[in-house]
């Protein structure tokens, strides 16, 4: 499977901050997005997942064994946890899994994803009484609890400690072991492998591939 972006032209404010960049991204590989705030990697990101619509250009996948939507392929984790908070932990967990990944081993999904995440303490307290690092490291365990090919994350390490950062690399390391697909917005070092890293502000034609 391939991610691939050709010409796109995004515009926020009635400016474009992206202008021009293509790219492929293919199983087994990560491309981590870097650059100054403001230069269009959040917009890129909701592009990709197909929450903001391109000025020109396009966004497909390939091999997905039948025309898809990126969103029906992808995990997309942004500023926002999206977490409901009246929802315990768990329950949280159960609807995404559900509503991701299928009916099938939703208590074996969210029972792997909570102990990942070490969350397995905190599986029946309500979300709302999670501190900002628990909250993100719940949001993104729903990256293992609904396995989806392609995930983008939108500096998915805010409010999160050095081992919990650890956590989520190894995750992602092994989403691509398994020929899974990430493109990452972030400011901290990632030791992934493989990795291609492109900096906004400029036209790009980026590939990665492992």
């Amino acid at each position: 499977m391939q991610l691939v972006a050709e010409n796109l032209v995004l515009e926020r404010g009635g400016r474009n901050v992206v202008d021009g960049l293509s790219l492929r991204l293919e199983g087994g590989a990560a491309l981590v997005l870097t650059g100054p705030n403001g230069s269009g990697k959040s917009t890129l990101l909701r592009a990709l997942a197909g929450y903001l619509r391109p000025r020109s250009g396009s966004v497909r996948i390939i091999g997905a064994g039948e025309d898809r939507e990126v969103g029906e392929v992808c995990h997309f984790v942004g500023h926002h946890d999206g977490i409901k908070t009246h929802l315990t932990a768990a329950e949280n967990l159960a609807f995404w899994a559900a509503y991701l990944g299928g009916p099938a081993d939703v208590s074996v999904r969210v029972e792997a994803a909570l102990q990942r995440f070490a969350l397995d303490a905190l599986a029946d307290i309500p979300a709302g009484y999670l501190s900002a690092g628990q909250k993100r490291r719940l949001a993104l365990a729903r990256l293992v609890a609904a396995e989806r090919p392609l995930w983008l994350l939108d500096e998915p390490t805010v409010s999160l400690d050095t081992s919990s950062i650890d956590v989520l690399i190894a995750a992602i390391n092994g989403h691509l072991a398994t020929g899974g697909m990430a493109v990452i917005a972030t400011h901290v070092p990632m030791a992934l492998a493989p990795m291609q890293q492109v900096r906004l502000g400029q036209v790009v034609h980026a590939e990665a591939q492992p």
